[in-house]
């Protein structure tokens, strides 16, 4: 029986934070007059490295320049490969791909969604430069297999942790695991600075390149030492994000209270909640389910009733038209059915810290009520 139209105003899928202290943070930093690459950028990196066991962090304009320049910083570039995940935001592949190197795909995990180890070690090969996991949705990836992997192999690791502020395994966060990792701040992320990136590394020295690289290859004014670009983070953007890390980890548990409350109530047979694996500390950027059967149908339910959801990804990157034309004239086909499978199946629907209690349980009815169209 089809589910009337509620009329009710919807629940969002995302809700972008941006309040009062937030304005205040950005109005002093105008008023200041120094907006660019000062002081308060420098404070940002500095707090958020609280949340990586104390790593160095530069903060770069995006978590794409965030990927790129680490990809850089690292010598990765023509003649090397690169194994990333397929499902993921296309930004994950077209980071490597802007240095040059090339974009080896590996299949998936079901539960978390990020790489599958062994699919990892099997796509090794002597041009293998670097392992890229994604800590989708704010899931960990299995960073305790990963690691082995790429020592064994004498790989670098980038974490892409763009969608996992403050999530971690085994007590170890997310950007602290590998050679290093990536954070995002775009407005729809767990926090933001308006937009924004962050790099994170144990080894100064990569550090002070990263800082070299987004600046035009300089320290001192004109005194240019590498080819850089420019991938500054704004103070304005500083600012924002410095008042966002205050309120993240509250944040975080409000999401992972509302996952725990949805994981309880949903009951539907044809909806798989989200897994989490032992040991990891999920933070729900998404709170992504799997839908048998009829997905567009279950969506259009879940709309009519009024839930915000959204399909995150639906066409794996292998499959988009960058890197299926090249691959397909080079003889490349890739066998990932668990990246096929889960692009067919998922879908994201409301977690973030803004929703009521009463949101929650119209979340609930509605999933619950796609268990009348098996």
């Amino acid at each position: 029986m089809p589910m009337s139209s509620d009329t009710r105003e919807p629940v969002p899928a995302a809700r972008p934070v941006i309040g009062e202290e937030e304005i205040e943070a950005a109005v002093r930093v105008l008023r200041s007059g120094r907006v660019v690459q000062g002081p308060e950028v420098a404070a940002f990196e500095e707090g958020f490295s609280e949340l990586v066991d104390g790593r160095h962090c530069v903060a770069v304009n995006s978590g794409t320049s965030a990927l790129h320049l680490l990809l850089l910083a690292l010598g990765i570039g023509p003649g090397d490969e690169v194994i990333v995940p397929s499902f993921s935001f296309a930004a994950s592949a077209n980071a490597v791909r802007l240095t040059g190197a090339d974009v080896v795909f590996a299949d998936i995990e079901p539960g978390s969604f990020g790489l599958d180890p062994a699919a990892v070690e099997a796509a090794i090969t002597p041009r293998t430069a670097a392992i890229m996991p994604v800590h989708l949705y704010g899931h960990p990836a299995a960073m305790d297999a990963l690691m082995p992997i790429a020592t064994k192999h004498c790989l670098a690791v980038v974490e892409d942790a763009c969608q996992a502020h403050a999530a971690a395994l085994n007590g170890t966060p997310v950007g602290a695991f590998g050679s290093g990792g990536t954070f995002s701040f775009y407005p729809t992320k767990n926090m933001h600075s308006l937009e924004g990136g962050m790099i994170t590394t144990a080894d100064a020295e990569i550090a002070r390149t990263l800082r070299l690289l987004r600046n035009q290859g300089m320290e001192q004014r004109y005194a240019n030492e590498i080819v850089g670009a420019n991938m500054r983070m704004t103070d304005v953007s500083a600012a924002v994000g410095r008042v966002q890390l205050g309120k993240v980890l509250g944040w975080t548990e409000q999401r992972r209270a509302n996952a725990a409350y949805l994981d309880r109530h949903i009951t539907a047979a044809n909806v798989t909640v989200p897994p989490v694996a032992e040991g990891a500390r999920h933070v729900y950027h998404q709170y992504t389910v799997r839908v048998h059967g009829d997905r567009d149908a279950a969506m259009a339910r879940l709309n009519e009733a009024g839930i915000g959801n959204a399909v995150y990804y639906p066409t794996p990157i292998h499959r988009l038209k960058p890197y299926w034309e090249p691959d397909q004239k080079a003889g490349r086909n890739w066998d990932l059915p668990e990246t096929e499978r889960a692009a067919a199946e998922v879908v994201s629907l409301p977690v973030h810290p803004s929703l009521s209690p009463e949101d929650l349980d119209r979340i609930v009815a509605a999933v619950n009520s796609l268990g009348e169209m098996q």
